[in-house]
């Protein structure tokens, strides 16, 4: 079974875990994101999962759509109701789960605490990753399942491929 990619920034203080967090929001913008890219992006994220032996629901939103939704085996409806709580997140703040939560965390805040949003509906644990079209969100993709540092950069490999790729 392989792992996840390593995520870059493990270890690293806070602040440049966002430098890190916000450049790859800046390189992953595309000039168009259609339908078919989306089902790209999530059949690629749910083939990798299975030869890599990852349990995890995949989730890709375009323009308030749900424009993929995959699971693999292991995985739970417990991993759909994360996903949900994590795309509320890249919806709300425009930005992804994980740069949410370490934003949070450079304040001195928490995020389930202090954001006075319902933790029910929001969650900022890494995972969903914005969407973004010529600089204006369009959507977000989502994965549940691994850590969640795990699950933010099986996503950011997905559409750095699909960026090569398209």
């Amino acid at each position: 079974m392989s792992s996840a990619p390593t995520p870059p920034y493990v270890g690293l203080p806070v602040d440049d875990i966002l430098q890190l967090l916000r450049a790859e929001e800046r390189e992953l913008d595309f000039p168009s994101f259609t339908l078919e890219d989306a089902w790209q992006v999530g059949t690629w994220l749910r083939h990798e999962s299975l030869v890599r032996g990852h349990s995890v629901a995949v989730s890709i939103v375009l323009g308030g759509q749900r424009a993929f939704h995959a699971a693999t085996p292991g995985s739970a409806a417990l991993n759909d109701a994360w996903l949900a709580r994590k795309l509320r997140v890249v919806e709300h703040f425009g930005h992804s789960t994980l740069a949410v939560r370490y934003t949070y965390q450079a304040n001195g805040e928490d995020f389930a605490a202090d954001s006075l949003l319902d933790p029910r509906e929001y969650a900022a644990a890494g995972g969903a990753f914005p969407i973004r079209i010529g600089g204006t969100l369009a959507g977000a993709v989502g994965v549940s399942g691994l850590e969640m540092h795990e699950d933010h950069a099986l996503v950011v490999e997905a559409l750095r491929v699909h960026r090569v790729l398209s």
